[in-house]
């Protein structure tokens, strides 16, 4: 385990970087799955998964790594930014994302991968890792969220709201005060019912308070996409449908049940001591059923992947897991 500090200047992001290829993956299903590479074509693939579930493909994403030595492969999960059709909740389950991850690793011509995933991307990476240990190479983890019922009450019931009250607020106002006993539920309801207008409301609340919430400088730094209607609607549907249903695990808590499965698998988690949004347990549990796995504590950080120091250590992870055999570059024991 090792602790982020402001002690030597931090790593900053690489420079901005544009595809050099993108398409449309046909799943089985209704699904089209959006999905783009950059960097370099025969360099270390890679696959980031974006956050939420609902988020989408961030550019910003791509400046982890060094375009020279890797092939950086991202897609829109299903429903999300360009996959099509937008803000479906049709076969949209994590089961159905794992399979089009393999479906995407054979369409591209890969092998085995390095799996890299913040927030539900941290979810979906060892979903899919449990799944396919054989086809990863190493994983780089970010504000980790085990879809435990704990971690959901903490942040849309009790927890979160003690930290954020001005903000949340803002997000109980929708919700009438005799359904607020479950707000995922109150939630569910309007995003997945008739009314055009209450359901756009409810997206654009529930997605503000993620965004809210997102950093140690709350409400003043809310990121200006989580107030775009299209964005929130897709993004409070599929995340609170994902929700609802548990991540449709086998059980509540599938991902410490299995990570026998990939405790051989070098892993490096980055993680902000001050996140709210899936606080510090989550990356902690883990980290005592994985002792394997290298704990970075950023002690100045919430959950986003844009605050000084977490880009610090996703930097630093992305050169690590290019070269594990390089003792220099493995975090130090503790």
């Amino acid at each position: 385990m090792a602790f982020s500090v402001a002690t030597t200047p931090r790593r900053g992001l690489h420079p901005p970087l544009e595809a050099y290829a993108s398409g449309w993956m046909q799943t089985d299903g209704v699904h089209q799955i959006y999905y783009e590479e950059s960097g370099n074509p025969h360099g270390l693939p890679v696959v980031v998964l974006h956050g939420g579930p609902g988020g989408g493909v961030d550019p910003g994403l791509r400046r982890f790594f060094d375009p020279s030595i890797y092939r950086i492969i991202m897609f829109d999960q299903r429903g999300c930014g360009r996959s099509r059709p937008k803000a479906s909740l049709d076969d949209n389950t994590t089961w159905d994302l794992v399979a089009d991850m393999e479906r995407l690793r054979r369409l591209l011509g890969i092998d085995r991968w390095r799996v890299f995933g913040g927030s539900w991307g941290s979810t979906l990476s060892l979903v899919y890792a449990i799944s396919h240990p054989d086809r990863c190479v190493a994983m780089v983890l970010r504000g980790v969220f085990l879809m435990t019922p704990g971690e959901l009450r903490w942040f849309y019931q009790h927890g979160a709201s003690m930290i954020f009250p001005d903000a949340w607020e803002r997000f109980l106002a929708p919700i009438p005060e005799a359904e607020r006993d479950d707000l995922i539920a109150a939630y569910a309801r309007r995003l997945t019912g008739e009314n055009a207008s209450e359901r756009e409301n409810c997206a654009l609340a529930w997605s503000v308070w993620e965004g809210e919430t997102a950093t140690v400088r709350g409400p003043m730094a809310l990121p200006p996409i989580f107030t775009d209607p299209e964005f929130a609607l897709a993004f409070a549907r599929i995340e609170n449908w994902y929700f609802a249903h548990g991540g449709f695990l086998d059980s509540e808590n599938w991902i410490l049940e299995n990570v026998g499965a990939i405790r051989h698998l070098p892993c490096w988690i980055a993680q902000g001591r001050f996140d709210m949004a899936t606080p510090m347990s989550g990356a902690w549990a883990l980290h005592r059923a994985w002792p394997e796995a290298k704990l970075d504590i950023v002690s100045d950080a919430g959950h986003s992947a844009s605050e000084p120091g977490i880009i610090d250590s996703l930097v630093r992870a992305a050169e690590w897991a290019a070269d594990l055999r390089t003792p220099a570059r493995r975090l130090p024991a503790v």
